[in-house]
């Protein structure tokens, strides 16, 4: 909850459509009471693709009172997963409000709103680099949290730290994110990376009636099928990165965390630096498993 006791007002900007965790994340996100979810934004490569799958995950969770913002395009990805599952649908015939300049949208929100507004980034961060540039006063008015880099370890827990695919991709948005002056908070490969939901914990998940799960889980077949890994799809989840994310814009309960100065590299790499830009920085867990339980229960409420 927020200072005031309300739900903490959040946008979420993703690249949704990519790695399968982004969709899984969507869907904590509108599971959790703890969020008042003001807009969701589609970041990088073909951001109509993605724009489309956050309005139809909003439609199967009954959320169309969230408005959908379309990010700036960049031609940088060539691979759309999830394309099969929006196929056929409809932008336009979203029933709740889509913004074609969702930079903007993010922007007004942030300027417009009464209370600080969280501003959850599971993804490379283009949208955020432009709206700096085109209003730097939202990191007056807004905290970061994000899921970036790889600061002690490396992808699966490996000790050589790597370039995480979020900072390397739009690594000078990136750049510009890292050093705005605004609260930040990040789970970097470190803790996130770790995260994978198996036996009964995932049977939990994948047996779950419900519309938002439902959803998530056709998307997951679809996106295994493309990864050439369908049988996964009875066994476990993938690495669940972006979960931990929204985790950390309602809660720190469950992971250690650091005050670390962190510098952006020209090449992607997330380094510790006394004299860069300090934030928080989830370095490890108190207690993994309790926080799967958590976003097993948290997905697989009424």
């Amino acid at each position: 909850m927020s200072q005031s006791g309300n739900p903490v007002p959040v946008i979420l900007d993703t690249d949704i459509g990519g790695d399968i965790d982004d969709t899984w994340a969507l869907a904590m996100m509108l599971k959790s009471p703890e969020l008042d979810v003001k807009l969701v934004v589609s970041d990088s490569g073909d951001t109509t693709y993605r724009a489309k799958i956050i309005a139809r995950m909003l439609e199967a969770a009954g959320r169309t009172d969230i408005p959908v913002g379309v990010g700036t395009a960049h031609d940088t990805y060539r691979q759309y997963p999830q394309q099969p599952w929006v196929a056929d649908y409809d932008l336009a015939a979203f029933p709740g409000t889509v913004h074609g300049d969702g930079v903007g949208a993010l922007i007004e929100t942030i300027m417009e709103s009464p209370e600080p507004v969280t501003l959850v980034c599971i993804g490379p961060v283009p949208n955020i680099g432009e709206a700096l540039d085109r209003e730097p006063r939202i990191a007056e008015k807004a905290r970061f949290v994000g899921m970036h880099g790889s600061v002690f370890k490396g992808y699966g827990g490996a000790p050589q730290i790597s370039a995480e695919c979020n900072v390397l991709n739009h690594t000078s948005a990136c750049q510009k994110a890292f050093t705005a002056p605004w609260d930040m908070t990040i789970t970097p490969v470190d803790t996130c990376g770790l995260v994978v939901l198996q036996g009964e914990k995932y049977r939990k998940v994948r047996e779950c009636s419900d519309p938002a799960v439902r959803a998530v889980m056709e998307n997951y077949r679809i996106w295994l099928g493309h990864t050439g890994n369908a049988a996964q799809f009875e066994v476990r989840s993938s690495t669940l990165f972006d979960t931990v994310a929204i985790y950390l814009a309602f809660s720190e309960e469950l992971l250690e965390m650091r005050e670390l100065g962190i510098r952006v590299t020209d090449d992607g790499y997330t380094v510790v630096d006394a004299n860069a830009k300090h934030m928080r920085v989830a370095v490890d867990w108190k207690n993994l498993a309790a926080f799967e339980d958590f976003l097993v229960e948290r997905l697989t409420r009424g």
